[in-house]
């Protein structure tokens, strides 16, 4: 059940970055890895402080989701 869980929080995260970004994939799948890999490059970078919800530091991992998207934008074409 905690599986579901980080893979929900995952999306939300995922598609709260694209959204700031204006570069979300829109698909689930790509937001459930940008959410996920984000949040572990923003505790990364940010540390774990604030919110969290299924061990994700809310603001931090949407930082990082965000960095997490424009760099796969940049690295895979999407212009926004």
């Amino acid at each position: 059940m905690e599986f579901i869980w980080i893979l929900i929080v995952g999306a939300v995260i995922g598609a709260i970055g694209g959204a700031i970004t204006k570069k979300g994939s829109s698909g689930w799948i790509a937001n459930i890895v940008a959410g996920i890999v984000g949040s572990y490059v923003g505790q990364a970078l940010f540390g774990v402080w604030g919110p969290t919800a299924a061990g994700m530091a809310i603001v931090p991992s949407i930082i990082g989701a965000a960095l997490v998207t424009i760099v796969a934008a940049y690295f895979f074409g999407r212009k926004g």
